[in-house]
């Protein structure tokens, strides 16, 4: 007998808030990219500490009005609620107290089990919704990898792609776009 193909149930952004807002998802590590409910990779402790180098770094070159958001969820459009390691946004805390940011001016994503993951998928997303500066901190190179310039690309995984990519190792310095008079050892984003 033939079998009838499998059909997935893409999730909506506002089913997902729903559903984790009722308690559903009590402690699971998810995240909702492109209508698909993906399960984050666990955190050991060099993940955990490459995520507060990092974020100790980025909160020395912001200036009063920016915040960084430490793996909480960003959202992207109506169906990719992703939660990025390191997000930048503009305002205060508690200018979200009843909606995710939507457009972080950086999103960073740090690196080891997750890097072709975070390459493919989360690079073609972010692009997606025109997140003009996306940075891995590769645990695997020790380097960091930055893409700007997003455009649409019928060939990339969600239709759109980083135009340009650089790798930065120690001892270069990155710029972040949305603060040009700031500079970022890379050796200080890397445990």
């Amino acid at each position: 007998m033939p079998q009838a193909p499998l059909t997935l149930r893409r999730w909506t952004r506002i089913e997902y808030d729903r559903l984790v807002d009722l308690g559903v998802f009590e402690g699971e590590p998810l995240e909702l990219i492109s209508g698909q409910l993906i399960v984050a990779e666990p955190k050991g402790a060099y993940h955990s500490s490459a995520v507060s180098t990092a974020e100790y770094a980025l909160r020395a070159v912001l200036s009063s009005g920016w915040i960084v958001r430490t793996q909480l969820p960003v959202s992207l459009d109506d169906e990719s609620e992703p939660e990025p390691d390191l997000a930048v946004v503009p305002g205060r805390p508690a200018d979200y107290r009843h909606a995710h940011p939507e457009r972080p001016v950086l999103a960073i994503e740090v690196a080891d089990s997750s890097l072709h993951f975070d390459r493919q998928h989360k690079s073609s997303l972010y692009a997606r919704a025109e997140i003009e500066d996306y940075w891995i901190v590769n645990l695997v190179d020790r380097v960091l990898e930055i893409y700007r310039d997003p455009g649409p690309d019928p060939s990339a995984l969600y239709g759109w792609r980083y135009r340009s990519v650089t790798t930065l190792a120690p001892p270069a310095f990155v710029v972040p776009l949305a603060f040009a008079s700031s500079r970022i050892a890379v050796a200080d984003l890397l445990p």
